[in-house]
């Protein structure tokens, strides 16, 4: 496999391992696999009722968003292939109980427990996978897509359905994540970071299961082939307070936005 790039950006990064002293739920083995690997996988955080209420949230928003790309934008936007792939961005605006799911217990200890005790969510989306196109998301980093300082923040990449690698499970290329931010180049799909992923290791999980996995965690996920379905996933994704992210031209905005970049953990949030 060629050896990865850095990121134009990427100065002098250094990996902050996650300790384990003061853990609320995580075990010692999976901060350990965390800081190893970049990934791990959080069994029976969430009861299917739990995960079956947000599915129904989000539902008719993805559905809007389908008929909006289809309708006005000739099936392509941003990301978004309505044949392949939506993605729906900021739910936890347009709604109460997905505002309250961005913080509950199983999210916030493990945010603790990995990022420490002032954690802002950073980004929320949905991402349905169609069967009209067959089509893979291709290797990246989600960093690579907005660089964001510090470096490392966390996504929970959470199921509405069972997921393998039959209908678009995440696979996960342990270890890069210690590099920092990669180099990545623009394709017809989204941004790419590896050619090559020797050694990547697939990550399929049911309802109620989370992928837990660094910004710096080179991942990709497969099509939807099962015909007739659509693979449902909620993103969400939490950084330190004060994190920002930093343009080409070395500016920075504060991702502190009140309406979706809300504190999960720190000054004025209830324990």
């Amino acid at each position: 496999m060629a050896a990865p790039q850095l990121h134009p950006l990427n100065h002098d990064f250094q990996w902050r391992d996650a300790e384990r002293a003061s853990r609320r739920r995580l075990s010692a083995e999976q901060i350990d696999q965390f800081n190893t690997d970049g990934y791990f996988i959080e069994r029976g955080a969430f009861t299917p009722t739990e995960i079956a209420e947000v599915a129904a949230v989000i539902d008719p928003l993805e559905a809007a968003q389908d008929a909006y790309v289809r309708s006005q934008r000739g099936g392509r936007y941003r990301l978004t292939d309505s044949e392949a792939i939506t993605f729906t961005l900021h739910l936890v605006k347009a709604s109460p109980l997905l505002r309250a799911f961005a913080v509950h217990p199983a999210i916030r200890d493990i945010c603790h427990d990995l990022i420490g005790e002032d954690v802002r969510l950073y980004w929320d989306q949905s991402v349905y996978k169609k069967t009209e196109k067959v089509q893979e998301f291709p290797w990246h980093q989600d960093n690579g897509y907005s660089f964001v300082e510090p470096q490392q923040y966390l996504t929970l990449w959470i199921p509405l359905v069972d997921v393998d690698e039959t209908n678009g499970c995440p696979w996960i290329m342990p270890g890069l994540h210690r590099m920092g931010t990669l180099a990545h180049r623009q394709t017809d799909i989204g941004l790419l970071c590896l050619d090559e992923a020797d050694g990547a290791v697939a990550a399929p999980v049911g309802v109620g299961d989370i992928v837990v996995f660094s910004s710096l965690a080179p991942h990709r996920t497969g099509p939807n082939l099962r015909p007739g379905t659509v693979r449902k996933a909620y993103i969400l994704q939490y950084a330190p307070d004060g994190a920002v992210v930093r343009l080409a031209d070395g500016t920075t905005v504060p991702q502190s936005d009140p309406d979706r970049q809300f504190r999960i953990l720190g000054p004025g949030v209830a324990a």
